[in-house]
């Protein structure tokens, strides 16, 4: 009889035994008029037929029909359910019981329709918790742990607190911004290069795009080591070849990235030292713990593969009694601690030097400025000179604190920076915008130029 664990991601789900990992497939599955494939025999054929490919069916696990008239007789939760079937009868053995670690793109009524497709198969559930603390599984002391993930459609970002164990705290998930986005974009790249530098046009055809497809994750791994990677593809006895840059990559997955980084500034505030903990597939994009790394602060933390179910398969207790298995929050550590070490802000997105308003710049410095509707005595005050909802009297304000410049939110109604409410304060950076009110006033922080051109 043995306890194991599985974390549900649909970029791969992943099934431990202790340390052995037993199963590792996408939430992926093929619907044709004759058969029903999921995880890694129907992304063997993703390209080649790409219209019979269903890839959302776990973030949305519903029993309503499926969208395409050919299969309005199934619905996500018969996908799941199947995936599900093959993915326990290929690892378990009579006695197993099953712990699941969850991703915060599922609701509570997906967790709810989970269980009962688990009870119709009469899989053994167990226990279940959060993705982001089955992960964690040390203190990192004197900083605040962030865990990060990619799903196929997602980012997903989860704030943790340390009061004695691992527990959740709160959770952003980014919709559409995920690793089926990132591999269409990579794969175009890569095309081209074949194109430019062979003249073979791997899109041609779906067979030679699904090769593309199935080196990709290799490809990913030279990226993330080296300055090029080599290409080569066989097709009808002819070698290709190309060569492309790393920077190419990960310049490509910018804008993914920068939604990122621009969430995970507001999870800060001015004052906590990051540590920002990677998922074994956020790892493995290529420049993304460097980008965080650089924008952010802090420590970058990444973790091996099939992390997050053995943090939970080691640390879960199982419900035995029979009860409704709930969703727990928070785990104790069980590894080692480590000490995050205060390192220089100079690292991050540039200094402003100017908070631009219309078409005024006013110059940041040691005074702080204060954003609002009424001004107060002998503070220096940006007037709005108009009124409108969702602006408190005195608002918030920018100052400079340890060398960096910081928004801190005063207001009922919220500050937003890049579209993102900040926990009440949050470390400025050129570029950034910061909004507040409804619609908004929208004020943009810049470097100027000095006179001898610095």
């Amino acid at each position: 009889m043995r306890l194991l664990a599985a974390h549900l991601n649909d970029a791969g789900i992943v099934v431990v035994d202790g340390d052995r990992i037993l199963y590792r497939e996408p939430g992926v599955a093929l619907l044709d008029d004759d058969r029903l494939l999921t995880g890694n025999a129907a992304h063997a054929s993703a390209k080649l037929q790409p219209r019979r490919i269903h890839h959302r069916f776990w973030s949305d696990l519903r029993t309503e029909p499926l969208p395409d008239n050919r299969f309005r007789h199934l619905s996500a939760a018969d996908l799941v359910s199947n995936q599900l079937e093959h993915m326990w009868t290929s690892v378990a053995s009579e006695g197993d019981s099953l712990a699941l670690a969850v991703p915060p793109y599922m609701s509570n009524d997906n967790l709810g329709l989970l269980l009962g497709i688990a009870a119709e198969l009469q899989i053994p559930i167990v226990a279940m918790c959060d993705a982001a603390v089955s992960a964690t599984r040390r203190h990192y002391e004197h900083a605040v742990p962030v865990h990060i993930d990619v799903s196929l459609h997602s980012s997903m970002l989860t704030r943790l607190m340390q009061e004695g164990h691992a527990r959740f705290e709160r959770t952003a998930v980014i919709e559409d911004n995920g690793l089926h986005l990132l591999y269409d974009t990579w794969i175009k790249i890569i095309a081209e290069a074949f194109v430019q530098q062979s003249r073979f046009d791997p899109l041609h055809t779906a067979e030679t795009e699904q090769m593309l497809q199935d080196r990709l994750p290799e490809w990913l791994a030279s990226a993330s080591s080296a300055a090029t990677v080599a290409l080569d593809i066989e097709f009808r006895g002819v070698s290709h070849q190309a060569e492309i840059e790393s920077l190419e990559l990960v310049a490509a997955a910018s804008p993914v990235y920068q939604n990122i980084v621009s969430k995970l500034r507001t999870f800060y505030r001015a004052e906590e030292l990051p540590a920002i903990q990677l998922s074994d597939r956020a790892a493995r994009m290529p420049g993304l713990a460097d980008t965080l790394k650089t924008r952010v602060g802090g420590e970058v933390f990444l973790l091996e593969p099939g992390a997050t179910a053995r943090g939970l398969a080691k640390r879960c207790k199982a419900n035995a009694s029979g009860d409704k298995v709930a969703l727990a929050r928070h785990l104790n550590w069980d590894q080692t601690p480590v000490k995050v070490e205060v390192v220089s802000s100079g690292l991050n997105g540039g200094q402003p030097t100017h908070l631009l308003f219309g078409h005024t710049a006013f110059r940041l410095g040691r005074r702080p400025l204060v954003l609002g509707t009424q001004a107060a005595e002998n503070e220096r005050w940006l007037d709005l000179q108009q009124e409108m909802p969702g602006v408190s009297r005195r608002h918030c304000v920018v100052g400079a604190e340890n060398g960096q410049f910081v928004v801190t939110d005063h207001s009922r109604y919220g500050t937003f920076l890049n579209g993102h409410r900040i926990d009440g304060s949050a470390v400025l950076q050129t570029g950034d915008l910061i909004r507040i009110g409804t619609p908004g006033f929208e004020l943009r922080l810049i470097s100027a130029e000095d006179g001898d051109g610095t």
